[in-house]
């Protein structure tokens, strides 16, 4: 069994910063891939970035400059760093990740208000 547990949602105002964590426990022989995606209300969920196990990033054009994506490998966590929010940010966000050898796992969900 994986488990993934997210923290680090809230309620911000527009311009203002977040921090979203997500850690994964359990049977994990390695992880490889980790990502965060989004769903907004009435959309579908979109990639908002991804990194490999060695530290390679991608991210979508829409928080390119704003956002950061890393982790921690000893600590099985990957990070979200989300500065100069806007209200155009608000959506649940989601963990992913790719377990060697077991497959993709997601997380609960947090939610992130930008009020302008």
């Amino acid at each position: 069994q994986v488990q993934l547990v997210e923290s680090g949602g809230g309620l911000v105002q527009a311009g203002g910063s977040l921090r979203l964590s997500c850690a994964a426990s359990g049977n994990i022989f390695s992880i490889n891939a980790m990502g965060w995606y989004r769903q907004a209300p009435g959309k579908q969920r979109e990639l908002v970035a991804a990194i490999t196990k060695r530290g390679s990033t991608n991210y979508a054009d829409s928080v390119k400059g704003r956002f950061t994506i890393s982790r921690d490998n000893a600590k099985n966590t990957v990070y979200l760093q989300m500065n100069s929010l806007k209200p155009e940010d608000t959506a649940v966000y989601y963990c992913k990740t790719s377990i060697a050898f077991v497959g993709d796992y997601w997380g609960q969900g947090t939610q992130v208000t930008v009020s302008s």
